[in-house]
């Protein structure tokens, strides 16, 4: 019976193990209607940004919430809690105008480059107003380099942001019936 005892807890323990690695406290999964996207926050570089992300998504502010704004060839914007939520409070003419109820936060801006799959912080013409909208890039950005907050890049999944609905780039890419983030979850 000891015997038995000691390979169900070593069994315990690597299950425990398992569930430690795939639960890495600085990543958030984006359930896409085509499937996961792992996002590797950057707590190094931004960590007030990345800790408002952290804990929206963990009260599930994030979920349903509208890709309200995608440009071809440049990113999807999404994030407005207050006003992007396609089942409580979608507003098309104002997703994208309202945040989180927290205050918006002091600019982090580094030297980590607007590449494809790097994810950085909405604002307003304010440096110091990113709240809770960011956006994942479709492709280089250089011209936002220094301007916006970096809070992470695409680990796994970026075939899935390719396929978001894209909007009317003649209209700052407001997107009719948009795709949304089903759920955000921090870890995998």
């Amino acid at each position: 019976m000891t015997f038995l005892k000691s390979i169900a807890a070593g069994a315990l323990m690597l299950i425990g193990l398992a569930t430690q690695a795939f639960a890495n406290p600085n990543e958030i999964t984006i359930q896409l209607k085509d499937g996961p996207v792992v996002i590797q926050l950057m707590p190094d570089v931004a960590p007030k940004h990345v800790a408002r992300i952290k804990d929206l998504a963990a009260k599930g502010e994030y979920d349903n919430v509208a890709f309200h704004r995608v440009m071809e060839g440049f990113m999807a914007q999404t994030g407005d809690v207050k006003f992007g939520n396609m089942e409580k409070n979608f507003q098309p003419g104002s997703a994208g105008m309202g945040g989180s109820d927290q205050p918006d936060l002091p600019a982090e801006f580094s030297n980590v480059p607007f590449q494809r799959g790097i994810v950085g912080m909405a604002r307003s013409q304010d440096p110091n107003s990113a709240n809770s909208q960011f956006f994942i890039m479709f492709a280089p950005g250089d011209f936002l380099n220094g301007q916006y907050t970096v809070v992470g890049k695409v680990v796994s999944g970026m075939e899935y942001v390719d396929k978001i609905k894209r909007g009317d780039n003649d209209n700052n890419g407001a997107v009719t019936d948009p795709d949304r983030m089903i759920k955000v979850t921090v870890g995998r």
